[in-house]
């Protein structure tokens, strides 16, 4: 018999800067090394007219970019599953939804 591996015991903390903030706006880059998540918020100021304040960019690597998209699927499964189907109305500008 092989002996079974131990759990990792995982211990999280927040360090001194550490914020939470509202986006409904992410905007994602993409390079051969990384891909890049940029937070922010949307406002309309006219019919015609939306402003988009970042203020967060985070750096991810291929393999955690594919880690959180499916960790983000599986919440969304759950979510819907528990609160109903999420609809979605993109507002198209060009070819970014946001």
């Amino acid at each position: 018999m092989t002996p079974q591996p131990h759990a990792t015991k995982v211990q999280l903390s927040s360090s001194t800067d550490y914020r939470e903030n509202y986006a409904n706006s992410v905007q994602v880059r993409v390079s051969l090394w990384d891909f890049f998540l940029s937070f922010g918020t949307i406002n309309q100021s006219g019919a015609d007219s939306v402003t988009i304040v970042n203020y967060q960019g985070i750096f991810l690597s291929p393999q955690q970019a594919k880690a959180l998209a499916n960790l983000l699927s599986q919440n969304v499964t759950q979510y819907e599953a528990t609160f109903g189907e999420i609809k979605l109305e993109p507002q198209q500008q060009g070819n970014v939804i946001q």
